[in-house]
């Protein structure tokens, strides 16, 4: 074995010696946005000049006509579902494999996750297991587009018109993905987005929720302000909504980051292609690549491979961890286990140990039986390899070398 092929976790040199250059994600833009809003007479999201900039670089790429800016991704979310106003014990099926965020507002507003298993090479939703899940209580999907790969929207939108469904787009890691030419966001009834500090772009944290369907447009800001009309100025509200607004300090980081979108994207997609376009070439026994179709644009927030187990004398926590001795900023997985299997969901305690609606008979659900096999897997065997503009190409191809070099050391 030469010097270089041993595994730095055993004393060989390193695959990856390229420095990491220091990476600054704000700047003057942000500053001068921030400086402007100091002298302004108020900082309230309302027609507030920060606020109205965030929605003009908004509709640049996605042609929304009502948006509202709100506090996280998690609450353009929840705006979103309670926009629809649905009964108690509605369901709406999604992704198990997603953050927290896509499912607080289902369950706030009283209603049913309903997890249906994903692609075994997307990481989305499968269609067809999405049909096999409608039941006479469905009444949405929530579409997650993970790690900025578009899901199949074409088949998606097909089943919710045949069953009357509304549709949410969880886009919070796929600014700037698209689906046949077309951004993703565009295609239901809601499009939600994220400025939290590890996305895209980002203003610390805030999110964003549009639409162009006139049912709900009207109304949208009201869901998350309290159900105040700002039109208007009432403080009338007819229904219970919460308070999600979003200030005027990060309307405008959110503003300024949103001008550097187009740039942010191509390096994301650039570096992303790049690792790929090695890792095909290599051609590596048991280093499955994710699947894109060459008509979709992946947005790659992050890229994840999967470790077929058969053709490695390792486990995927062993293969991560001689990544990272190379010096690969690596991870095992995505999130430790399916959304359902979280203790809350697997003790259903949603509100102080209890859930009202299998209390009241509105659901039969329980979370302890539900299995997505594909999920289950893919978090087992994943590894996930961040992208982002503060890589290099250098660091790309080294991380494809330590990649091969790690696969051909564990090689069966």
């Amino acid at each position: 074995m030469s010097s270089d092929s041993k595994l730095a976790l055993h004393g060989g040199p390193k695959a990856v010696t390229a420095t990491k250059p220091v990476h600054h994600r704000w700047g003057a833009a942000e500053l001068a946005r921030l400086t402007a809003m100091v002298d302004q007479p108020s900082l309230f999201y309302w027609k507030g000049p920060q606020t109205d900039a965030l929605l003009t670089e908004f509709r640049r790429p996605y042609p929304l006509q009502w948006c509202m800016p709100c506090s996280s991704g998690t609450a353009s979310l929840h705006i979103a579902v309670s926009a629809l106003q649905l009964p108690p014990g509605s369901e709406i099926i999604t992704s198990p494999v997603t953050d927290m965020g896509s499912v607080i507002g289902i369950l706030y507003q009283q209603l049913v996750p309903v997890f249906a298993d994903i692609h075994p090479h997307t990481y989305n939703l499968d269609p067809a297991d999405v049909r096999r899940r409608i039941t006479p209580k469905t009444k949405a999907i929530m579409v997650v587009h993970l790690a900025g790969n578009p899901s199949d929207m074409g088949a998606l939108m097909a089943i919710a018109k045949e069953h009357n469904l509304y549709v949410i787009e969880d886009c919070a890691q796929s600014w700037g993905a698209a689906y046949r030419g077309k951004p993703v966001g565009l295609f239901g009834d809601f499009a939600c987005y994220s400025f939290n500090e590890f996305k895209h772009v980002s203003s610390g944290d805030g999110g964003i929720v549009g639409t162009n369907n006139p049912r709900f447009g009207p109304t949208l800001t009201k869901w998350g302000d309290k159900h105040y009309d700002r039109v208007t100025g009432g403080r009338n509200p007819e229904t219970l909504s919460p308070n999600y607004r979003m200030s005027e300090p990060q309307a405008a980081v959110a503003a300024a980051q949103l001008t550097k979108l187009p740039d942010i994207l191509a390096a994301h997609i650039r570096l992303g292609t790049r690792l790929l376009g090695h890792l095909i070439k290599l051609a590596l026994p048991g280093i499955v690549l994710p699947e894109i179709d060459p008509r979709d644009t992946h947005s790659f927030w992050f890229c994840l491979l999967r470790l077929d187990a058969a053709r490695f004398n390792c486990t995927r926590d062993e293969f991560v961890a001689a990544l990272q001795a190379e010096g690969v900023q690596a991870a095992a997985g995505y999130i430790p286990k399916p959304v359902y299997g979280y203790p809350l969901f697997q003790n259903h305690n949603f509100f102080a140990g209890a859930w009202p609606l299998r209390d009241a008979g509105l659901t039969t659900m329980d979370y302890r039986t539900v299995k997505c096999p594909v999920a289950e897997a893919m978090l087992v065997d994943g590894i996930s390899l961040p992208i982002s503009p503060a890589l290099t190409d250098e660091i790309i191809d080294q991380t494809a070398e330590a990649l091969a070099k790690v696969a051909r050391h564990f090689a069966k």
